[in-house]
């Protein structure tokens, strides 16, 4: 945090605010609305807490214009409070910088570069031809293989492993337990058994990219899984070999994606969906969570197959309807035939 906070009056210039307060009031923490003091500056933006808003003792609020006229204090009006909240937050509580250098404990084999810059934690190892860049941290209990490349100003947080042939960008941040080119579950079968496929590609990630803890990016059978600029990805994915995400495309936890899917630009998919194998997803997609993709996705939108929560008994019983649907179908169809009033051929399924 920097030493006594910032004014509202920096913060509105920071953050292209319209203040409406004092500009030299200061806040020097982030709070919630129904926690807040008068150094704290809170945010709203989901309708669902706008009854805190009349009691809030926040220094200030970053609420849209339609909030204003009822904020008790000072307020910053931004069309998209969420947004300025979290640049305000990153201004109030800075990222810590790791000094420059290495731990004792480090291992880094002759022939990788570890620029001067870059700060190499306890128990990392690196391994020749491995490229770090200016400003990149490396924290402790990570490992860098052979001819790996991390961009500048790039953090690898703790027991994150980067394999041989990786290229990660600039800005980015992996969390622990993060797994970035291990081999794709690549794998022919014959007469005796399963052969192993080769896995020779690698990961090629952007910049402003971020990995969650215990996500695993494999590389490419032949060319390189590709992920690109600003996707964020959460806890606990599995991205499979071969596949490409656009860029700006956030992916929540435990969501798994087959061998050799292209995920479009600006999409959105919630925990848990599972996306198939050679698929095509295009830009400005959603899918809800528990979405089951099995075919290629052409138009933007959103989409859903989840079944919502309910009562187990009713659950039970809409599971055994569910299995008698073909027996329930052929049965319509005979009785539609019978009566003349079936369905015309063009509109069967």
């Amino acid at each position: 945090m920097s030493g006594d906070g910032l004014s509202l009056g920096e913060l509105a210039v920071e953050l292209g605010c319209e203040l409406a307060g004092d500009p030299d009031a200061r806040v020097a923490r982030v709070a919630t609305l129904g926690e807040a003091g008068p150094a704290d500056l809170a945010f709203l933006a989901n309708a669902a807490y706008r009854r805190q808003l009349a009691t809030t003792r926040a220094g200030a609020v970053v609420l849209a214009p339609g909030d204003a006229d009822d904020c008790p204090g000072a307020c910053l009006v931004h069309p998209n409070p969420y947004v300025a909240y979290a640049r305000a937050a990153t201004l109030l509580y800075p990222p810590h910088r790791a000094a420059a250098g290495v731990h004792p404990s480090a291992v880094i084999e002759p022939g990788a570069d570890v620029h001067a810059t870059a700060s190499v934690a306890a128990h990392v190892f690196i391994e020749t031809g491995a490229r770090i860049g200016a400003g990149v941290a490396i924290g402790p209990g990570c490992v860098v293989g052979r001819d790996a490349v991390i961009d500048e100003d790039t953090r690898l947080v703790a027991r994150v492993t980067v394999l041989h042939g990786v290229r990660i960008g600039r800005r980015c941040l992996l969390h622990p337990g993060a797994v970035i080119g291990a081999d794709g579950f690549g794998l022919a079968r014959d007469s005796e058994g399963w052969v192993k496929v080769p896995q020779l590609g690698g990961v090629a990630i952007g910049d402003d990219v971020e990995v969650g803890a215990n996500t695993t990016i494999d590389r490419g059978a032949l060319g390189n899984t590709v992920i690109g600029d600003d996707v964020r990805l959460d806890n606990q994915i599995q991205i499979a070999h071969n596949v490409v995400i656009g860029a700006h495309t956030a992916l929540a936890a435990m969501v798994g994606v087959a061998g050799s899917t292209r995920i479009g630009a600006n999409c959105m998919i919630a925990g848990q969906a599972g996306i198939g194998g050679h698929l095509e997803i295009c830009d400005g997609v959603v899918l809800m969570g528990r979405a089951m993709v099995t075919a290629s996705i052409r138009k933007p939108g959103a989409y859903g197959s989840g079944v919502p929560v309910e009562e187990v008994a009713q659950w039970r019983r809409n599971v055994a309807r569910y299995r008698q649907l073909d027996k329930m179908h052929r049965r319509l169809r005979a009785l539609e035939k019978g009566t003349g009033g079936g369905t015309p051929p063009e509109e069967e399924q």
